[in-house]
């Protein structure tokens, strides 16, 4: 076990770790301040900020040898028995000259820039800065230029630390940023004709640590002191990416992503952050509709009055028709808890009522990043969570979409309960004439859609942002959400609803229900006690180290919600 000191302090390292001073002073809860190092992005030291005392202590006689220079802390590794020094005069006056250097040309705009409350540079200057400024406050400028598509650049804000140079070189691969000129007139742009439009760019804006970079989508759009955050997952994909939804007055404003190693280590791509407009869609389905006798329209149905007849239609059709013919379709954007609800519902109206996966949308292929970052071609969330539960119910056996419109083809069934809730229209004008010989048909979905269109009943479903519940990512990776906004008016929490088809009492609590998946399915054992930050694999059953210390907990002020740059400590991919 490596030690080394920092202020005093002695810090363990395991022997296999590779940290440098930044993570192991971090560990320790000492803070360096940085602007240009990031633990997924290769070290430049450029921006001098993290410059601290360096020594290393000899074993035998216990005497220091301090270097006489500062160092960079983000390219200094921590090794056995060195000695690091944070808090010195010559540190300090370092730290002053930087901040003095960054704010000479910087200008001091922040009542009306974006970044305010989570910059960077306005909380190191209270804690690093000098008491007063030296110079003459001069007029500024705040030129702006369109980077891409959801990408804008203030030129006069930016720092240089080339963060956002090195993500589309060493993450994305696309290359698009550079640093045009030298010196004092060096700034970031784009090579010509090639506007930094990959499905990763959102992922510069959440890097740059001050105003510089800003996304044009939230520009202007929601202070960040007003925004609360919620931990989710991204239902864009398979890859499940970890998320935080940033909320106020019951909208959602942004979303960012949450470091985990064992899903999307600090990235996400554009689809799942950027869109979204399906949460507070205007078209979203507001209630239970009943359609009209002569087909010509829908009745607005109470939900108190709405799930008697729904459950009464399932009933009579086990009853006229018999329970193989009573289909109930889970669909892979529902969570665990819900799959598992709606599947037990499903069991009880009939031992005999087959359980189809419902449509997973798929493009052609995966789009893979230099770093490894994978967008998949499997477009729904959880597929493999809810293959699980209908393999439960059905011993072993999963038939899909397609086997499902063939049953109805073939007449072999008469009555289906359909779920959808995906974040866009999923179902097409063919697949809806092909439900049309049903003899009765419940869609329950949040938007509309040709299938809704033929149903007899619709309830209304909610988005992943309005409901607590767990997620299985295509690796096997079992990952918990929480909701951030309200359902919108009219709908209902969709474990509640399945909760009440089953005449269970009380408010729906994911929690409890993803524990009583775990005692009754195996393939969910792993999660009896609670699912982790960091999530369980259920498919290897390896251990999942949990994510670590987080900015805003020891080496910056900014809020908890801002995880751009966190953790400082690597983690081992298992």
């Amino acid at each position: 076990m490596a030690v080394i000191t920092v202020d005093g302090k002695d810090i363990e390292i395991g022997d296999s770790e590779r940290l440098n001073v930044i993570q192991a002073a971090d560990r320790g809860g000492v803070a360096i301040p940085f602007y240009c190092w990031h633990p997924g992005l290769s070290v430049v030291a450029s921006c001098r900020m993290c410059l601290v005392e360096v020594g290393q202590k000899n074993k035998d006689t216990g005497e220091v040898a301090m270097q006489p220079r500062l160092v960079p802390a983000c390219q200094t590794p921590a090794k056995d028995g060195t000695v690091v020094v944070t808090e010195s005069a010559k540190v300090k006056a370092n730290q002053n000259f930087v901040q003095e250097g960054l704010l000479l040309d910087h200008p001091i705009d922040c009542p009306i820039c974006d970044q305010a409350g989570e910059c960077w540079l306005q909380d190191y200057y209270f804690n690093y800065g000098h008491q007063k400024r030296r110079a003459d406050v001069k007029p500024f400028t705040s030129r702006r230029k369109d980077l891409g598509e959801h990408v804008t650049l203030f030129v006069d804000r930016c720092v240089m630390c080339s963060r956002c140079v090195r993500f589309t070189r060493e993450v994305s691969g696309e290359g698009e940023l550079q640093v045009i000129q030298r010196g004092a007139h060096a700034e970031i742009d784009i090579f010509p004709n090639h506007p930094i439009n990959n499905t990763l760019s959102g992922n510069v804006n959440d890097l740059c640590p001050v105003g510089a970079l800003c996304s044009k989508d939230f520009l202007y759009n929601q202070r960040v002191w007003f925004m609360e955050p919620h931990n989710s997952v991204c239902t864009g994909c398979s890859t499940g990416c970890s998320t935080q939804l940033h909320v106020s007055e019951n909208k959602l404003h942004r979303i960012q992503p949450r470091y985990n190693p064992n899903a999307n280590d600090w990235w996400m791509c554009d689809i799942g952050r950027f869109e979204n407009g399906h949460v507070h869609a205007e078209e979203r389905i507001d209630g239970v509709k009943r359609k009209k006798a002569d087909g010509s329209g829908w009745d607005d149905v109470l939900w108190n009055d709405a799930l008697p007849e729904v459950e009464k239609l399932l009933k009579d059709a086990v009853t006229q028709h018999g329970g193989k013919q009573v289909a109930f379709v889970l669909s892979p954007f529902l969570t665990v808890e819900e799959a598992y609800l709606l599947g037990t519902y499903a069991k009880q109206v009939s031992p005999d009522a087959p359980l189809f996966l419902g449509k997973v949308p798929v493009v052609e292929a995966d789009e893979t990043f230099k770093a490894g970052f994978t967008i998949r071609k499997e477009r729904a969330p959880n597929r493999v969570g809810v293959e699980a539960v209908i393999k439960h119910f059905q011993a072993g056996e999963v038939p899909g979409w397609d086997a499902f419109k063939l049953a109805v083809e073939s007449g072999s069934l008469r009555v289906a309960y359909v779920t959808g809730n995906a974040p866009a229209v999923w179902n097409t004008d063919s697949e809806a004439s092909v439900l049309e010989k049903l003899h009765k048909l419940v869609v329950h979905d949040m938007l509309p859609s040709p299938i809704a269109r033929k149903a007899h009943y619709i309830v209304p479903g909610v988005s992943s942002a309005e409901k607590d519940g767990c997620y299985v990512n295509h690796n096997g990776l079992l990952q918990a959400t929480e909701w951030g906004v309200r359902p919108t008016l009219g709908a209902h929490v969709d474990g509640q609803t399945f909760s009440e088809y089953l005449g269970r009492k009380g408010m729906y609590h994911a929690a409890s229900v993803i524990r009583e998946v775990a005692q009754k399915l195996p393939f969910f054992a792993r999660a009896v006690d609670g699912v982790p930050e960091a999530g369980l694999n259920l498919i290897t059953g390896s251990e999942i180290r949990p994510t670590t210390t987080e900015l805003g907990t020891v080496t910056h002020p900014l809020p908890t919600f801002r995880s751009v740059g966190s953790p400082l400590l690597e983690v081992e991919r298992v």
